[in-house]
């Protein structure tokens, strides 16, 4: 008989996946506030590193932007790798449920950020300086709940890269802060070859997603689908932060 947690695992990944293709970002958004219903966040990312460090390196090499990212972004990507370096232990010892509450705030917030169109710019001259700050606290965030897309998505929307260089910008940091997390994981003992199983069934799941996702992205209005996905997430997130909150009051 089919474990249940696998055919759960396959269908958080697949959606996840489908988002990532469709919008270029969102798997291990998606997949470990999926996955955190029914396990803790940390061995929820253990379980989607992997397929998000290949996804997302597939994602970094699309485009020919590559070496003006390098460029642009050192300093967010910098600042990534040391904020989850400083707070590498979170995952492993943070209690379930504040793990919970705050990757089901962090859902929220990136949301209502993207439904509101909520728009910040960063003058040119202040780049550098902003952005290794951004990453610091970003990589904070990430390495308490897995979560990166807060600050660093609207940070990167600020200094006003396009369409097409912005999916490439996203594949790149990804790459960056997913296998720093990758590195965490494994010398906390989150990330081992009781993974293995759940780890494979993910990555196949997340790349029939993206596929289908990608497909999806040009016969779809992006609009909408962005707009269903940004109101999933909230729902999502007040869940995970609000079922926890209950459980910590009994």
């Amino acid at each position: 008989m089919i474990d249940p947690i696998l055919i759960f695992i396959a269908f958080a990944l697949t959606l996840a996946g489908f988002v990532k293709g469709a919008l270029g970002l969102g798997l291990p958004t998606v997949s470990v506030g999926l996955l955190a219903v029914a396990m803790p966040p940390g061995r929820a990312l253990a379980i989607v590193i992997v397929p998000a460090v290949i996804t997302n390196i597939w994602q970094t090499f699309v485009g020919p932007y590559l070496r003006d990212i390098a460029r642009r972004l050192w300093p967010l990507m910098l600042g990534t790798a040391v904020g989850i370096s400083l707070n590498a232990s979170a995952l492993s010892h943070a209690s379930t449920h504040y793990g919970n509450i705050a990757l089901g705030t962090l859902l929220v917030i990136y949301a209502l950020l993207g439904l509101f169109k909520v728009a910040f710019s960063v003058a040119p001259r202040h780049e550098k300086w902003v952005g290794g700050i951004v990453g610091l606290v970003t990589g904070l965030i990430s390495a308490a709940t897995g979560v990166q897309v807060v600050p660093s998505v609207p940070y990167m929307q600020a200094i006003g890269l396009q369409k097409d260089e912005l999916v490439q910008a996203l594949g790149v940091f990804f790459t960056v802060a997913t296998i720093t997390l990758a590195f965490n994981l494994t010398s906390s003992g989150l990330l081992s070859t009781a993974t293995a199983l759940p780890g494979a069934v993910a990555m196949a799941c997340a790349f029939v997603g993206m596929f289908v996702g990608q497909a999806a992205r040009s016969k779809m209005p992006a609009e909408t689908f962005r707009r269903v996905f940004l109101v999933a997430m909230v729902l999502l997130g007040l869940y995970l932060a609000g079922s926890a909150i209950v459980e910590l009051s009994w």
